[in-house]
C-alpha cells in the first residue's frame, strides 16, 4: 500500500501545471463578433452569419480587436505601378556585329508586338544621322542625340510612355548612359538593349559601357575575325597615328585583331610613330640649318 501511495503521489500533477485544456481552473475566453459595432449585436436573425475575417470587429475577454484585409489595397497598388524593365548589353571590338545583333533584337521585339525606338550618338555620321546602319548596309530609323537625357523630351512624354523597348547603338559616346539605363528600366519599366565598344584602341574602358554591366540582366560579348590570321579577334587595332580616344572611322582606320597581332601591331605602330617623329625632327633641324646659312 505504501508503495502504491508513493506512486500515486509521484503521478499527481498539481492543476497549475496541467495543460490549459485540462486545468479545472482554466477559464475559456469569451468571444463576441459584431456586425454593427464592437459592443452590440445585430437585431437580425437569431444566428447571423459573421462577416468574413477580411473585415471584422470583435471582443475577446473584454478587449477590442479589428482584422483588416489589406491584400486588395496592395494588389491595386501593384497593378498601378509600372512593371520593372530589363537591361541587355552587347559588347565587343569593331566589326564584331554588335549593331547587327542589336537590330535583330529590336526587330524581334517589334514583331512580337512591342513598341520600339532606336537611339544612336550624333557623333557617328558615317552613314547619316537618321538611321542606325550596319557595315553590311542593314538600316533602321533612329533618334540621333548628343545626350540620352533629352530623349524623353524629344519624343514627347506621351509617346515615350507608350514605348516598350529602347535600343542604343554606339553607346560608348553617351556620358549619361548609366543614369538613363537606371531610370528607363527601374522607374519607367522599359527594356533597354545597349550595343557598344567595351574598350578603346588601347584596350582601356571606353565611355560608360562597362559601368552598366552591374545593372544588366544579360551581357553578350561578341568577337570578330582577326584580319591578319583569321582567328577570333577580341581587340581593335588603330592603323593610324592619331592618339585621341574618340576617332570616328571604319576599316580605313581600324581593324579587329587577336591578342598576338594586337601586341605585335602595337609594337609596329609605336616603332613607325617614333621613326616618323624622328624623321620629322631631322627635317626641321635641316630646314633650320639651311635658314641660318
Amino acid at each position: 500500500m505504501l508503495q502504491i501511495s508513493k506512486m500515486k503521489s509521484l503521478l499527481f500533477i498539481p492543476p497549475k501545471h496541467l495543460p490549459f485544456h485540462q486545468n479545472p481552473n482554466f477559464k475559456k475566453p469569451t468571444i463576441f463578433f459584431s456586425q454593427i459595432s464592437r459592443h452590440t449585436h445585430s437585431s437580425g436573425p437569431a444566428n447571423p452569419l459573421p462577416r468574413p475575417l477580411s473585415a471584422m470587429n470583435g471582443v475577446i475577454d473584454g478587449r477590442d480587436f479589428t482584422i483588416e484585409d489589406r491584400s486588395s489595397t496592395a494588389a491595386a497598388a501593384a497593378a498601378a505601378a509600372p512593371p520593372f524593365g530589363e537591361i541587355h548589353v552587347i559588347v565587343g571590338p569593331m566589326f564584331a556585329g554588335k549593331t547587327t545583333a542589336l537590330l535583330r533584337r529590336i526587330q524581334a521585339e517589334s514583331v512580337s508586338g512591342r513598341r520600339v525606338a532606336m537611339i544612336k550618338s550624333n557623333k557617328d555620321t558615317r552613314y547619316g544621322l537618321d538611321s542606325v546602319v550596319t557595315h553590311d548596309g542593314v538600316k533602321m530609323p533612329c533618334w540621333a542625340l548628343n545626350d540620352l537625357s533629352i530623349f524623353k523630351a524629344k519624343m514627347g512624354p506621351e509617346a515615350y510612355d507608350k514605348i516598350d523597348v529602347i535600343g542604343i547603338d554606339e553607346a560608348q559616346f553617351f556620358k549619361d548612359l548609366y543614369e538613363f539605363c537606371c531610370n528607363a528600366a527601374d522607374q519607367d519599366g522599359k527594356t533597354v538593349i545597349v550595343a557598344g565598344l567595351d574598350g578603346d584602341y588601347l584596350r582601356r574602358s571606353f565611355g560608360s559601357v562597362l559601368d552598366i554591366i552591374p545593372l544588366a540582366d544579360s551581357v553578350t560579348k561578341l568577337t570578330a575575325r582577326c584580319e591578319l590570321c583569321g582567328k577570333r579577334a577580341f581587340f581593335t587595332l588603330r592603323k593610324t597615328n592619331e592618339t585621341q580616344t574618340e576617332l570616328i572611322g571604319g576599316s580605313d582606320v581600324y581593324m579587329p585583331v587577336c591578342r598576338k597581332h594586337y601586341v605585335n601591331g602595337q609594337v609596329v605602330i609605336e616603332t613607325t610613330r617614333n621613326v616618323l617623329e624622328s624623321g620629322k625632327a631631322h627635317c626641321n633641324s635641316a630646314l633650320e640649318a639651311a635658314t641660318v646659312v
